[in-house]
């Protein structure tokens, strides 16, 4: 399948799209780590089956150093060793953030605590907007068809400018 749409080609687009980055930055500059913010991208990605996302952020936290091991755990963290208590909590609100739909309770009370428990309340406001910004970017991306596998690590990094 070809790409259905460039939304950046479009005027109406990119200006919509220049927005947008204007609020991932702020995000980026909330104090959450670059990767706890690209692993929770990254798990909501994958829940989406957003291909160019996925591709995105994966190759994001390895030119981060990130351990291959991580990247790879990332859709099964539940069932790994090698996130922190909080990192959980992160994945854990991706995970039902993303879920909405078809996760009866939205968000648990449970998840709820353990993310109130690791990040302040300005930490919190950022894990909050990222997973519905991660899913809005996944949603466009979806519906338009945009592919994975062309990303270059640091495409982003003006993002906002």
């Amino acid at each position: 399948m070809e790409p259905r749409f460039d939304l950046n080609a479009n005027a109406l687009g990119a200006k919509i799209g220049k927005r947008f980055a204007h609020t991932s930055v702020a995000i980026m500059q909330s104090g959450l780590p670059k990767s706890l913010v690209e692993l929770v991208e990254l798990r909501a990605s994958q829940l989406n089956g957003c291909g160019f996302c996925v591709d995105a952020h994966a190759k994001e936290l390895a030119a981060a150093g990130e351990p291959a091991v991580r990247i790879n755990l990332v859709a099964a963290w539940r069932e790994s060793t090698v996130f922190t208590e909080a990192e959980q909590a992160a994945l854990a609100l991706a995970e039902e953030g993303t879920r909405v739909a078809d996760a009866h309770h939205g968000v648990s009370d449970a998840t709820w605590a353990l993310v109130r428990k690791h990040y302040d309340d300005d930490q919190t406001a950022a894990l909050v907007y990222l997973v519905a910004m991660i899913n809005a970017a996944n949603r466009l991306l979806v519906i338009t068809r945009t592919k994975g596998g062309s990303y270059q690590a640091g495409t982003f990094d003006a993002a906002g400018d």
